[in-house]
């Protein structure tokens, strides 16, 4: 298999990103060639500089409305670009030009607790007050409404009355942590072996 090339666009700490660098490091599988924000004091961004990895600041209206990244993308020519974290909705020239090579990781099991607004904590919150007995992640493809894409893969983890909106994080988390890089490398293989 040809190393394939990653682009991530995150808008935090870079948790998940620092994650899928590490796994693919040293790996034929492959590689991050460039890590994209749209805060310019995002951790992430540390991430991209300690390794080297080139890194690009999303304005957003060049982003919504612009055609610049678009480009860069186009010479990248990325076999997947994933979003670790990213809160703002790729607009339909970059999905339309990219199809089925953008996903993202929600941390819910979608359908429930998707779209515009739910994301990190509000997404736990949610669950918490609802009285779930399961949360989970969904890693699905990125199409032109927020968390509405085909789903790739769910995970699920159970609730007990215990927990709490940061406990259910917690949970959460360790999935993200455990599934969404060998997921890309599953989804990769697939896709190209």
């Amino acid at each position: 298999m040809t190393k394939r090339k990653l682009v991530i666009l995150a808008s935090g700490t870079g948790s998940n990103t620092l994650n899928i660098i590490g796994y693919f490091k040293g790996t034929n599988i492959a590689e991050v060639i460039l890590i994209a924000s749209n805060k310019k004091n995002a951790g992430v961004l540390n991430i991209a500089s300690e390794f080297g990895i080139k890194s690009y600041l999303l304005e957003k209206n060049n982003f919504s409305q612009g055609m610049d990244f678009l480009e860069l993308l186009k010479e990248i020519n990325p076999d997947l670009i994933i979003l670790a974290g990213f809160l703002l909705k790729v607009p339909a020239h970059i999905v339309e030009a990219f199809p089925n090579r953008i996903i993202n990781i929600h941390p819910a099991l979608l359908p429930k607790y998707g779209g515009n607004g739910m994301y990190g904590h509000f997404v736990h919150e949610a669950v918490y007050e609802n009285n779930e007995n399961e949360s989970g992640i969904t890693i699905h493809y990125v199409n032109s409404h927020y968390d509405e894409g085909a789903v790739i893969f769910q995970k699920s983890v159970p609730i007990n009355l215990a927990d709490t909106p940061t406990s259910i994080e917690s949970k959460v988390r360790k999935l993200e942590i455990e599934c969404f890089p060998l997921q890309i490398e599953l989804l990769l293989r697939a896709k190209y072996d």
